[in-house]
């Protein structure tokens, strides 16, 4: 997992390719609430580079930079998602929870906070 958690409380950027409002490519009544994207050249154990939830920004983007603040480790899967906001922002893990549930809701998952082994 260190592969997520090496990026907390560190600025990244983030290529947006599924922006806030957008439909799942295979599923066209899934909606993403939030923008959604990826570390580009960071893979992940699934293969694809490793995927981000940019939270606070309430228009659809295709770019952002900011800071990691929390990693969302499921439990069921072997994807990770970085939480990634404006830098200076902060979220409680509940607010976390409510602004990625449209798609976290099914997995199981913790969050992260410090670069922890598990």
């Amino acid at each position: 997992m260190s592969y997520s958690t090496d990026f907390l409380n560190k600025e990244v950027l983030v290529k947006i390719d599924r922006p806030l409002g957008s439909k799942h490519p295979k599923n066209d009544t899934f909606i993403y609430e939030q923008n959604y994207g990826y570390i580009e050249g960071v893979m992940a154990p699934d293969g694809e580079d490793l995927d981000v939830y940019v939270l606070g920004i309430t228009k659809p983007i295709q770019e952002f930079t900011g800071t990691c603040i929390a990693v969302i480790h499921r439990t069921n899967d072997d994807d990770d998602k970085l939480i990634v906001v404006r830098t200076g922002a902060q979220y409680t893990d509940e607010q976390i929870r409510a602004m990625t549930d449209f798609q976290e809701k099914y997995f199981q998952s913790i969050i992260i906070r410090d670069n922890v082994a598990i």
